[in-house]
C-alpha cells in the first residue's frame, strides 16, 4: 500500500496534464496533418506555410512587433522598478505597487478600446498637439503598428516592473557597499553588480512579455486595424473565414515552436549568467 501512495498523490496531476494539455496538443498535431480537401494525412499545410509569402510575412510581423514591445517594455520598466525599490520609502512601497498594477484591474478589451480613443484623429493626443500649435493637422496614430506597440507596452511595462522589482528587493545592500569600498562608482556598480544580479528578473519578465504579446489577438485587431497581418490574426482568419482548421492547427503549432525556441534560448542564457 505504501508504494501506491506516491502514485495516488501525483495521479490527479498527471491525469489533468494528459487530458487538458497532452491530448489537445496531440489532437491539434493530428488535425494539422489533415488536408482541407482530398484524402490522406500529409505535410501539405506546413508546405503551404513555407511556400506562401503572406504567411511568412505574418510571422515576421509578429516577431518584429513582439521584439520591439519587449525591448521598450524593459527599457521603461527597469527605471520604474528601480525608483519603486530604491527611492520610495519602505512603508509606501506596497501602495506604490498597487497603484502601478492598476491597469491589470481593467478589462484587457476596455484598455485596448481606450487607447483607440486616445490615439484617434480627434483623440486626446492629436487634440493636444493641434491645440498647442505643434501640428497643423492630426497624425494618423490609430490603426497602425505604432498603436499596437503602444497598447502592448502600456500593459507589459507593469508586468516587467513586478519581476524586476522583486529582483531588486532580493539584492543585498552588502554588494553595493563592497563595490563602493573597492572604489567603484555608481555607474560601475550598476553595470557590473546590480544589472547582472537582477538579470534573471529581467529575463523572466521579458520572456513572459514575448509569449503573451506574440500570441495576442485582441490588441493588434483593435489598435492595428488590420493594416498588417500578425500570426494570431492569420490563424483566426483560417478559422473564421475559410473554416480551415487543419491549416489553423499547423500555424498554431508553428507559433508554439517559435515560443519554444525563445524559451530554450532564454533558459540557456540564464544558466550561463548564473555560472
Amino acid at each position: 500500500m505504501s508504494r501506491l501512495v506516491p502514485w495516488l498523490t501525483v495521479g490527479p496531476a498527471v491525469l489533468w496534464t494528459l487530458l487538458f494539455f497532452i491530448l489537445p496538443l496531440v489532437l491539434m498535431a493530428w488535425t494539422s496533418l489533415q488536408p482541407l480537401q482530398g484524402d490522406g494525412p500529409g505535410l501539405g499545410n506546413y508546405v503551404a506555410f513555407f511556400t506562401n509569402p503572406s504567411y511568412w510575412r505574418a510571422l515576421v510581423n509578429s516577431l518584429e512587433v513582439t521584439a520591439l514591445v519587449t525591448v521598450l517594455a524593459v527599457l521603461l520598466a527597469y527605471p520604474f522598478a528601480w525608483v519603486l525599490a530604491e527611492q520610495v520609502p519602505e512603508r509606501w512601497q506596497r501602495l506604490a505597487l498597487v497603484l502601478a498594477i492598476l491597469p491589470f484591474w481593467t478589462s484587457y478589451l476596455v484598455r485596448s478600446y481606450s487607447w483607440l480613443l486616445v490615439l484617434a484623429e480627434q483623440g486626446v493626443v492629436n487634440g493636444a498637439l493641434v491645440g498647442a500649435g505643434l501640428l497643423s493637422e492630426p497624425l494618423r496614430l490609430a490603426n497602425t503598428r505604432a498603436a499596437t506597440v503602444i497598447g502592448f507596452v502600456h500593459f507589459f511595462v507593469m508586468l516587467l516592473t513586478l519581476t524586476i522589482f522583486a529582483s531588486l528587493k532580493q539584492l543585498s545592500p552588502s554588494y553595493r557597499k563592497a563595490a563602493a569600498d573597492l572604489g567603484a562608482g555608481p555607474l560601475r556598480t550598476f553595470v557590473y553588480i546590480v544589472l547582472p544580479l537582477t538579470l534573471p528578473g529581467i529575463m523572466v519578465g521579458a520572456f513572459l512579455t514575448f509569449v503573451l504579446a506574440i500570441g495576442d489577438y485582441v490588441t493588434p485587431q483593435i489598435l492595428g486595424g488590420n493594416t498588417e497581418l500578425l500570426m494570431p490574426q492569420l490563424i483566426m482568419l483560417q478559422i473564421g473565414r475559410r473554416g480551415d482548421f487543419p491549416l489553423a492547427s499547423a500555424l498554431s503549432l508553428i507559433l508554439m515552436l517559435v515560443v519554444t525556441v525563445a524559451y530554450l534560448g532564454c533558459a540557456r542564457w540564464l544558466r550561463l549568467e548564473r555560472v
